[in-house]
């Protein structure tokens, strides 16, 4: 079946997953502690911050007063309209905007930092998209990530491989959840600072996709 036409002008379409995803964080972050990961990914940032894939807005109500702007870049419809409703209650300025991680529509040099939360696993092309975020981070200027990432045990290892060649992406959105991020982070010329791994939730049997990294890199 053809999606409808104004669907085609959007960069990514996923609906059904959107809609999913929208109530699916709002109790990852009220009953699994996310919004706790949030405050920590983004406490201590400053100045003007690009966020790729900032999905329904989440992060907004947690970036610190000293951000000066944060441009949020969304390319889902349904999702990026609930973003631009969570702007209007964020406690500093937000520009929720269209676009896709691989081609940021914004200048080169122009952010202090850059926020990538759970979003690198569903990008087409991650070396393309983290090239983006080089290029409009001035030099020095940091990326603070929280991903889905590799497990440590060869079994879930296996099984994470399984998963994301199989049904996995098909049935949410596009997400892998055993994409090696600090491998790729390093590759695209960033420097990693701190980060720590850690289990979400903490308890309960794991799945694919309870695997996480939070940290920082630079940019050269």
């Amino acid at each position: 079946m053809p999606s409808p036409p104004s669907a085609a002008k959007d960069a990514v379409y996923h609906p059904h997953f959107a809609r999913y995803y929208a109530r699916l964080s709002v109790t990852a972050d009220e009953r699994g502690g996310v919004a706790e990961l949030r405050k920590e990914l983004l406490a201590g940032l400053t100045g003007r911050v690009v966020e790729i894939g900032a999905g329904n807005g989440l992060n907004f109500a947690h970036y610190p007063p000293a951000v000066s702007e944060v441009v949020a870049i969304e390319p889902e419809r349904h999702l990026r309209r609930l973003a631009a409703a969570a702007a209007l209650r964020a406690g500093v300025q937000v520009d929720v905007m269209p676009g896709t991680a691989e081609d940021l529509p914004l200048e080169s040099g122009s952010f202090d930092a850059a926020v990538a939360s759970l979003v690198l696993c569903s990008v087409a092309d991650v070396p393309r998209a983290l090239g983006e975020l080089r290029r409009v981070l001035r030099p020095g200027g940091e990326l603070r990530f929280y991903e889905h990432g590799r497990a440590e045990g060869r079994v879930m290892r296996a099984v994470q491989r399984a998963a994301d060649r199989t049904v996995w992406p098909l049935l949410l959105g596009g997400c892998h959840t055993g994409r090696d991020v600090l491998g790729e982070l390093t590759a695209a010329g960033f420097t990693l600072g701190a980060y720590r791994r850690l289990r979400v939730p903490e308890k309960g049997p794991p799945t694919p996709a309870s695997y996480h990294v939070l940290g920082t890199a630079l940019r050269g």
